[in-house]
């Protein structure tokens, strides 16, 4: 298939192809879900090189599933979002049996003017009080809130009830709002 009529086919059509040998197939799926599975990894993960490690670890594996892929059972998307949140949770569990002072910190690559310090900040913030949330509940509220998925989408990613993913994001953002209560001005809302 012409790799201009790829960019028109389906995730689940492009794994089968990938899968009966054609490796513009796996070009054109591998752009459409690298910067996916990179976000959803920063975001969860806070460093960019291991969220980078994370998105190539996925789609290694989707290769390796490609042959027995069933179109119609699941979406190449949900499927990629709930092998790039589980690796993400192994990696933050193994942080922890590390230590938090064994850690670098990530590489600082934000820009310089006033603007891009209070974003900068405020960012810093959100991760931090992201972090802070136990894991069920960040996963859920970065799928939710940072990455737009439905609260449906989410249920079959982490394999629960919708109900469940509404707890999991009420909580999520009321913890959220607890960490970040008081500083407002401090990041810059206070002269809005």
């Amino acid at each position: 298939m012409a790799f201009d009529a790829l960019g028109e086919a389906s995730d689940e059509a492009l794994v089968v192809l990938f899968a009966g040998g054609d490796p513009a197939a796996a070009r054109a799926l591998t752009l459409r879900l690298v910067p996916l599975a990179v976000r959803v990894a920063r975001r969860m993960l806070g460093d960019a090189a291991e969220a980078e490690d994370v998105a190539q670890e996925a789609l290694l594996r989707l290769w390796k599933v490609a042959p027995e892929w069933r179109q119609g059972e699941a979406r190449v998307s949900t499927w990629l979002y709930r092998v790039v949140s589980n690796l993400c949770i192994d990696r933050l569990r193994r942080r922890r049996s590390v230590g938090i002072d064994a850690i670098a910190e990530p590489a600082d690559d934000r820009p310089s003017a006033t603007e891009g310090l209070i974003a900068a900040d405020r960012a810093a913030a959100l991760e931090a009080a992201l972090a802070a949330l136990p894991e069920r509940q960040r996963q859920a509220v970065v799928l939710r809130h940072l990455e737009g998925l439905s609260n449906p989408e989410i249920a079959e990613i982490m394999e629960v009830g919708v109900e469940a993913v509404e707890s999991l994001t009420a909580r999520g953002k009321r913890a959220l709002a607890a960490a970040l209560a008081g500083r407002r001005e401090e990041l810059g809302y206070g002269h809005d």
